[in-house]
């Protein structure tokens, strides 16, 4: 299971950080990630992070979001700073996740949080 939270109303310029858990028998957790759909379009990639901590990020919010983890709490950041309204949408995490020793890795989604940046 993952749950995203912190999601909210912020005005532009603003910052809001996002969080992510994994909960369950996990033996490991190999990528992290983040994913936003806004009305009318397509989900997209915001920025991923290895169990390692090499990190990937969309063109539209490079230096202005960090992906972060914490992997002993198997958990994924998102602090987003210098938010701008089209950055609102529903904001998604996921995570490459093996339950079993011998058992494949499944990509596992988060229930979505909504993002709202005011003008």
């Amino acid at each position: 299971q993952l749950q995203a939270s912190g999601g909210g109303l912020v005005q532009a310029g603003g910052s809001l950080k996002l969080s992510c858990a994994a909960s369950g028998s996990i033996i490991s957790i190999n990528a992290m990630g983040w994913y936003r759909q806004a009305p009318g379009k397509q989900r997209e990639l915001v920025t991923s992070i290895t169990r390692g901590g090499t990190t990937n990020y969309a063109d539209s919010v490079k230096g202005r979001f960090t992906v972060s983890r914490d992997n002993a709490k198997n958990t994924v950041y998102l602090q987003m700073d210098s938010l701008k309204p089209e950055d609102t949408a529903v904001y998604y995490c996921n995570a490459d996740i093996r339950l079993s020793h011998l058992g494949p890795v499944r990509t596992y989604w988060g229930q979505g949080t909504q993002v709202t940046v005011s003008s």
